[in-house]
């Protein structure tokens, strides 16, 4: 099944909506006030952050701040490298684009996010940075936070999972310890020992579980044996079990088990969902796989029109990115927006977190607020 672009256009809220508060403001061009800057941030871990793939203890993230008629937007970067990124990479790319930013009609971010893609294709992380720097801007432009601009309801916010990565059972038992105001938890399988994790984490509690296996089973069968064995212990459901190429493989796995299967590694973009459906019962959209809000929106509707489920996730972020795909939450049925609780000096405060409930503010924009003022600068890679 293909979809043109002209459609998944047309899919998303931001694109297809004619918001009247964007026809009726004025402002949005160039102006001597503008200002366009990049600055990176290492974001320290809380705890040895291991998956299937590997294991690190912090990560480097760049951020954006643009400014213009005394409105600030801010945006961030997560690099990956499941997907070739880095942070100096990043930052030298947003350099690329930083003369046609500052130039654009930032109320047009419609026609603006068209112009860096051509610029930089297939660069979703740098995109992602873009797009809620300018929809920061614009919504703060608006005097409205950015949920209210979308119609949705702060209310409807669902519970975020708190994320328990690959350790030694002891530290697995302090981790769900640390995450006990979480209702639900996320556990990282995908190595030998899966067992010797989901038995500390159940000798700790009996809170319902989801799984994410990170592409770390690499055999259908073994898969299979896997999944039945989760099923048994009360998991609601299974991230990516096996590597993002195996999609025929997965759709042999789903006919045979009972547990939802969500697709993460295996979808950055909304041309990549209808591929999917057949495999999968639902899709992780993180920002940072899918270029920003504006193709999260198209994502969603793509998704729903498939009958798929759709989770919300995020990599390793600030309160920024976090904040960012908050609101889109409200949206979707489950959410993984836990990032900026993992890391231990977070730059800004945003969405808040009540027993587990994504709390959106009224602030305008993503309505984040900085720590402090370490990032109002460049600076260079740390």
């Amino acid at each position: 099944m293909k979809i043109s672009r002209r459609k998944l256009l047309g899919a998303s809220a931001l694109a297809g909506a004619a918001w009247p508060a964007i026809a009726a403001a004025s402002g949005g061009g160039p102006s001597a006030g503008t200002r366009f800057d990049v600055s990176t941030k290492r974001l320290l871990l809380r705890h040895t952050w291991t998956i299937s793939r590997g294991s690190s203890d912090f990560k480097d993230n760049v951020f954006l701040r643009i400014e213009r008629d005394g409105v600030v937007g801010w945006g961030e970067a997560a690099p990956n490298v499941r997907y070739g990124q880095s942070a100096e990479q990043i930052v030298a790319d947003l350099e690329k684009v930083r003369s046609l930013v500052e130039a654009g009609e930032w109320l047009k971010y419609v026609d603006l996010r068209e112009q860096w893609e051509r610029a930089l294709p297939g660069r979703s992380c740098i995109h992602a940075a873009l797009d809620i720097a300018i929809l920061d801007w614009v919504s703060g432009r608006l005097k409205a936070p950015l949920y209210r601009l979308l119609g949705l309801n702060a209310g409807k916010a669902p519970v975020t999972t708190f994320s328990i990565g690959i350790d030694t059972p002891e530290v697995i038992k302090q981790k769900v310890e640390e995450a006990k105001e979480f209702p639900v938890l996320k556990i990282k399988v995908g190595r030998d020992n899966d067992a010797e994790i989901l038995a500390a984490v159940r000798e700790a509690t009996d809170k319902p579980l989801r799984v994410d296996a990170n592409e770390g089973w690499h055999d259908k069968e073994q898969a299979l044996e896997k999944v039945r064995w989760l099923q048994g212990l009360g998991v609601e459901l299974i991230e990516q079990p096996l590597p993002a190429s195996m999609i025929e493989e997965t759709a042999w796995l789903r006919e045979r088990v009972g547990v939802p299967i969500i697709a993460d590694e295996a979808v950055r973009t909304a041309a990549d969902i209808p591929r999917l459906a057949g495999a999968y019962d639902g899709i992780n959209i993180k920002l940072m796989k899918s270029g920003g809000i504006q193709e999260a929106i198209r994502m969603i509707h793509v998704a729903r029109t498939l009958g798929m489920t759709i989770m919300l996730g995020c990599m390793i972020e600030s309160s920024v990115a976090i904040s960012a795909a908050a609101h889109l939450s409200p949206m979707v049925d489950y959410a993984d927006l836990d990032g900026n609780l993992l890391i231990s000096n977070d730059p800004f405060i945003g969405v808040g977190v009540e027993r587990g409930k994504l709390i959106l503010n009224d602030r305008p924009g993503l309505g984040i607020r900085e720590r402090s003022s370490v990032l109002t600068s460049p600076a260079p890679v740390q």
